[in-house]
């Protein structure tokens, strides 16, 4: 089979995110790459990012699919959710606004407010796209998540969409109640297992190196069952 490769958790950092594609030899047209969301916020370059994905999902038939900091910034520039403004502004949203609006200087609302009126003068098609995106990926061995599988739902299927964004607890801890691998992002690795690389637990593969947190961008590359190869770069600007 073809190489699927999955990075997941990309968080604005658009320069190891290319390191990464690079040290993979990602080859499109060849290679299914799936990305399994947050591609903004805590980053620098959230915007470049988000261009970047819509270009390999339009051009190389790359599967996206939705983070929770995805939804929360099409929440908070459509003005959907005044909770997810105050998210947005504690969890990174600082950074993405200055990506879109071009300055750093200011207080942070007035930042976001550039930020809105650049995004819906420029960049709508951005929030059209990360509105769009499906919340999970599945092919013959896996499933491929943004943050998780809730175990109560026997039809993972009709768990709410807030578990495939946000899911940590029952999902890490418990089996899956599915005969698939479940490779999902969101919980960082270092917080699983004590260190930044790839987790591979019982049934789930963890993949998210907390790049945004000064660590590293991970890369699973999948041959088939049971066959995998690992990638890392380092978090630069």
């Amino acid at each position: 089979m073809k190489r699927t490769l999955a990075i997941s958790d990309i968080h604005g950092c658009y320069t190891a995110f290319n390191d990464l594609l690079a040290r993979m030899n990602y080859k499109p047209g060849e290679d299914q790459l799936v990305l399994l969301g947050d591609f903004v916020d805590r980053g620098p370059r959230s915007r470049e990012v988000v261009e970047q994905v819509i270009r390999l999902v339009r051009d190389d038939g790359a599967i996206a699919i939705q983070g929770n900091h995805d939804e929360r910034l099409v929440d908070v520039m459509l003005e959907r959710s005044e909770q997810a403004l105050l998210k947005f502004s504690g969890h990174g949203g600082r950074q993405t606004a200055e990506s879109y609006a071009g300055i750093r200087q200011g207080a942070v609302q007035h930042v976001i407010e550039r930020a809105k009126a650049v995004i819906h003068e420029r960049y709508p098609h951005h929030l059209t796209f990360l509105d769009g995106l499906p919340y999970y990926y599945e092919d013959d061995h896996f499933i491929y998540v943004h943050a998780g599988l809730n175990p109560n739902y026997s039809n993972w299927r009709e768990q709410p969409s807030r578990d495939f964004l946000y899911m940590k607890e029952p999902f890490l801890s418990r089996p899956t109640s599915v005969d698939k691998t479940v490779v999902f992002g969101h919980t960082k690795t270092i917080d699983i297992h004590g260190k930044p690389d790839i987790w591979f637990g019982d049934g789930k593969i963890g993949i998210d190196g907390g790049c945004a947190s000064g660590h590293q961008l991970n890369g699973l590359e999948i041959t088939g069952p049971g066959r995998f190869r690992t990638y890392a770069v380092p978090w630069r600007p």
